[in-house]
C-alpha cells in the first residue's frame, strides 16, 4: 500500500515518509473525492490510493482513530467505494449470471455482501449489492476494476442493461453512538432501519442513499450522496448534528476490521484466492438450476476440496508494525505460506493477523514461525474473529 504522508505546510505537497526532501503532489490524474478538501481541513495525516482516487488513512493517529470508533462516533470519507450501477429491464438477470450467490429473493431496499469470481473461481471484487428497485443495483467495490469486467460481459451477452459509475460518493458513520448522530440526522425513523437495508431520502435538499451496512465491525451507517456538488455541505452538516456525540473524523480501521476478521481486497482476497479458501463457501449456491460466471470452477473446487484456508494467527513478543507485504510464514515440517495482514491490537494487548495454512494444519493452536524480515517471531492459530466473535455489535 502506498502511503502518503501530509507535511506541515500543504502548499509544498506532501512528502514520502523517509524520502526527505522529495514531495509527492496531489495530481489531477488521481481523482479526489468530493470531501477531499474537508478531510484536509479536518486534519487528515496519511493518504492511500484505491479505486483510483486518494482515500484518508489517519488524523490523529491509528490508535487513536480506532479508541474513537470503538467508544463513540467517527465519519469516514469513503468515496473510493465506487459504485457500479446496473439499471434496465435485465439488470437482474444480468446479477443471476455474474455473482455465485443466488439473489432471485433479494427485496428491494435491502443489501448483500456478496463475491464476484472468474471462470477459474478466483474472486475478483466482494462488493456490498444494493438493491435500489427491481431494475436497479449498486455495486459498492473493493479495489478491482469490476466496472470493466462488467462491461466486457454485457458486450459478449448483449443484454437489456445499462452499466456505469454514477455519481455517488459514500461516507461511513460508524461506532456505537453512530444511531445518535443519525437520529439527529434524519429522526427516529433511523432506529427502526434493520441491519443491511436501505432507504433513499434527503437532508436539506441534499440526494442521499443509507443503507444499515459498513466496515467497521461496530455499529454503523454508509451514506451515499448522489449529488457530487454538496461534498463539503454534507461534510459540515454531519459533524455539526454530531458535536453532542463527540464526532470524530476517521477512516477504515486496520485495527477494528482484523479484530472483527473483516477481510480487505488485495491482501487477504485476491483473482488467486476462491471462496472455500476464504470460508465465504456460504455466498456459493451451488445447487441454483441457473449458470453463472465460475460456477463449473467452483463446483470442482467444491467437489474435490481445497488445500489450504485462511486463519487466524497471535504472534508473540513485541507490538508489531502493519504489515506492507505479505510475510512468510514456515510450520514445523517447513512448508510455507504467508500472512495477509497484520496489526497490534491495544484493546486486546496481542499481535493479531490473518494468513493462509495448509489444510491438515488449519487446526486451532497449529505452532508456526512468521518470518518479519530481521525479526521471525513464535505464532500459533487461533480463532477467527478476534473480537466479538459472533458479531453483535455491528448487528445490535
Amino acid at each position: 500500500m502506498t502511503i502518503i504522508h501530509i507535511a506541515d505546510e500543504l502548499a509544498s505537497g506532501p512528502a514520502l515518509d523517509g524520502v526527505g526532501p522529495s514531495k509527492i503532489s496531489f495530481g489531477a490524474r488521481v481523482r479526489k473525492s468530493p470531501y477531499f478538501n474537508s478531510t484536509l481541513q479536518y486534519g487528515a495525516k496519511a493518504f492511500s490510493v484505491y479505486n483510483h482516487m486518494y482515500m484518508p488513512l489517519w488524523y490523529e493517529s491509528p490508535e487513536a482513530d480506532f479508541q474513537a470508533l470503538i467508544d463513540g462516533v467517527t465519519v469516514w470519507d469513503v468515496s473510493v467505494q465506487r459504485q457500479v450501477e446496473i439499471v434496465g429491464p435485465d439488470a437482474g438477470a444480468f446479477m443471476a449470471r455474474v455473482s455465485p450467490r443466488d439473489l432471485s429473493k433479494m427485496l428491494p431496499g435491502r443489501a448483500r455482501y456478496v463475491l464476484f469470481t472468474d471462470d477459474k473461481g478466483g474472486v475478483l471484487n466482494d462488493p456490498v449489492v444494493l438493491k435500489l428497485a427491481e431494475d436497479r443495483f449498486w455495486l459498492s467495490l473493493a479495489d478491482s476494476d469490476l466496472l470493466l469486467w462488467m462491461r466486457g460481459l454485457n458486450a459478449a451477452w448483449g443484454l437489456d442493461v445499462v452499466i456505469r459509475e454514477p455519481d455517488v460518493s459514500p461516507i461511513q458513520v460508524q461506532g456505537p453512538k453512530s444511531t445518535d448522530l443519525m437520529v439527529a440526522l434524519f429522526g427516529s425513523w433511523i432506529e427502526d432501519m434493520g441491519y443491511y437495508h436501505v432507504a433513499e431520502t434527503t437532508l436539506d435538499g441534499i440526494p442521499l442513499v443509507i443503507s444499515r451496512t459498513g466496515w467497521s465491525a461496530e455499529r454503523g451507517y454508509e451514506v451515499y450522496l448522489t449529488d457530487g456538488s454538496k461534498g463539503d455541505q454534507l461534510w459540515e452538516r454531519v459533524f455539526e448534528a454530531g458535536q453532542p456525540f463527540d464526532v470524530r473524523p476517521g477512516a477504515p480501521s486496520t485495527i477494528r476490521r482484523i479484530e472483527g476478521g473483516i477481510l480487505s481486497y488485495g491482501s487477504d482476497i485476491t483473482a488467486d484466492t476462491n471462496p472455500y479458501e476464504l470460508n465465504l463457501g456460504r455466498l456459493v449456491n451451488l445447487d441454483r438450476p441457473d449458470w453463472f460466471v465460475g460456477k463449473a470452477a467452483l463446483t470442482r473446487i467444491h467437489l474435490e476440496g481445497i488445500s489450504r484456508r485462511l486463519v487466524g494467527f497471535e504472534i508473540d513478543g513485541a507490538p508489531i508494525p502493519v504489515n506492507e507485504h505479505p510475510w512468510s510464514i514456515r510450520f514445523a515440517d517447513d512448508r510455507t505460506d504467508k500472512i495477509t495482514s497484520a496489526v497490534y491490537s491495544p484493546r486486546l494487548d496481542k499481535n493479531i493477523a490473518l494468513g493462509f495454512a495448509p489444510m491438515d494444519l488449519s487446526m486451532e493452536g497449529t505452532e508456526v514461525t512468521v518470518e518479519i524480515p530481521g525479526n521471525p517471531l513464535s505464532a500459533r492459530i487461533v480463532p477467527v474473529p478476534f473480537y466479538d466473535p459472533n458479531k453483535a455489535i455491528a448487528r445490535s
